[in-house]
């Protein structure tokens, strides 16, 4: 069994992703996009935002009020694209949705969010744990518009 099919690890790692979350607080320099999100049903309320160089994102920052789930989704997300092209980085995402969504989706690409993959079977924790997809997603979109 991989480690990240174990539940007790899985709640240790959104634990800790809550926790000691990466990359939280944000920063003043207009070479970043911006975006905030939140969930009308609940507390979260999430700003992040993302820096995009030569096609790789090189950094996605936090900052907000928001559950464990959110908070630690938010963490995982950021850690599972620095780095990445813009392309791999939607691939990616669009893969932690369609998990999310259960429907088909490659684990080997999803990483770490693998933690999360069932939460599609607890309906009012999904808006939560798609919370930071649906703002990256945002700001990835808008580089297409420049």
């Amino acid at each position: 069994m991989n480690a990240l099919e174990d539940k007790d690890i899985q709640r240790e790692i959104i634990l800790d992703n809550y926790q000691n979350p990466m990359n939280r607080g944000l920063v003043s320099d207009s070479s970043y996009l911006k975006e905030n999100t939140n969930n009308e049903s609940c507390i979260d309320n999430i700003d992040m935002q993302l820096k995009v160089v030569n096609d790789v994102i090189e950094d996605i920052r936090f900052d907000g009020e928001a559950c464990a789930i959110s908070t630690s989704a938010t963490s995982i997300i950021i850690r599972s694209l620095i780095g990445k092209s813009v392309n791999d980085a939607r691939k990616i995402l669009q893969n932690y949705k369609n998990m999310i969504d259960e429907e088909e989706y490659d684990k080997d690409l999803i990483g770490e969010l693998y933690v999360y993959n069932e939460i599609g079977k607890q309906p009012n924790r999904i808006k939560c744990a798609l919370l930071p997809y649906n703002a990256v997603c945002k700001m990835l979109n808008r580089l297409d518009e420049v």
